[in-house]
């Protein structure tokens, strides 16, 4: 005689003592896991075989936040320290790798040689469309379900299927840059975003490399390297320790440095622009530090003809290299 249902994707199923039991138990070892559970329970031939898989979702992530109805606040605060423990255990060992996700993200990746790749993670789906596409992965892919890789990543994230754990690309020295084309500074340009958006204007623009500091500066992973959509491999990122003494060096190598700032006098679209060119780009707010300014060779500015006299950083750093490639 059935002793209970199970609604599994909308469907009622009755189960008996011992399959109720075995999907409870799959439940519970699912959240402590990382990989999905398969349970199949014994049934007699009225009921049929009951086959549930269980993985905690971002769905169960935020039924854990909120708590079931009735919880106490010390049941919702300690399953909230065990959700924050299981996802940090999934996440890569802090040995320097990259996390990569999204398909043009990975797809890029993949492909270049100069990357050592750790651990490739793949729905059926994006693993059948990189057959289709012909793209090699040197490593073989885990092949896992969607909420595998949502565990991996905060909420909300949209990796489209594909999860990538890398060695970071090696950088290469400020002095090894060639003195031709155009090279971005970041002046302590924090937000993930808007480098990432930076890194895929250079890439579209043709930019030589992107210079930031090692302190003060957003890793070249996550998100990103999402937002950067694979630009990642094909522009440099010069990591420097002293972003003065890095603009001095460029400018030993003949580069014309110019900063870009709201305050700076000059229009950039008026100055006697020539490669090789490396243009400064500050924090939004901030802007660029003093001793930057006090480096370059110009600061300027970008006439904008609308009442907003200033633009995102991302959105500034596009338009520029637009004015450099027709005038330069």
């Amino acid at each position: 005689m059935p002793l209970g249902t199970l609604s599994l994707q909308g469907v009622a199923i009755a189960l008996t003592r011992r399959e109720k039991t075995a999907v409870q138990l799959a439940t519970i070892a699912g959240l402590m896991g990382t990989q999905p559970l398969e349970v199949n329970g014994g049934c007699s031939a009225r009921t049929g075989s009951v086959k549930a898989r269980t993985m905690a979702t971002s769905s169960n992530s935020g039924r854990s936040r909120r708590g079931k109805p009735g919880a106490t606040r010390q049941q919702i605060e300690r399953s909230q320290r065990f959700e924050r423990a299981r996802r940090d255990s999934l996440r890569p060992e802090p040995d320097g790798r990259a996390v990569m996700y999204g398909w043009h993200t990975v797809t890029a990746a993949l492909q270049n040689p100069a990357r050592r790749i750790r651990m490739l993670l793949a729905t059926r789906n994006a693993a059948r469309r990189l057959n289709e596409e012909g793209v090699v992965s040197p490593v073989a892919p885990h092949i896992v379900q969607p909420t595998a890789i949502d565990e991996r990543l905060a909420p909300d994230v949209v990796h489209q299927g594909l999860y990538l754990e890398t060695d970071p690309l090696p950088s290469p020295a400020i002095e090894d840059l060639s003195a031709q084309g155009v090279v971005l500074v970041l002046d302590q340009i924090t937000d993930p975003h808007n480098v990432g958006a930076i890194f895929r204007s250079a890439a579209a623009f043709g930019a030589s490399a992107i210079v930031t500091t090692r302190r003060h500066s957003s890793d070249a992973t996550g998100a990103l390297a999402k937002v950067a959509c694979g630009a990642l491999e094909y522009v440099p990122l010069v990591n420097v320790q002293n972003l003065a003494r890095a603009l001095a060096a460029l400018k030993q190598k003949g580069f014309l440095v110019i900063g870009l700032d709201s305050s700076g006098e000059a229009d950039l679209a008026s100055l006697p622009l020539r490669r090789p060119l490396a243009l400064v780009l500050g924090a939004e707010g901030r802007g660029l530090r003093q001793l930057t300014k006090e480096t370059c060779d110009y600061v300027a500015c970008i006439h904008l003809p609308g009442e907003i006299r200033s633009l995102n950083v991302s959105n500034a750093a596009a338009l520029a290299l637009f004015i450099v490639n027709r005038s330069a």
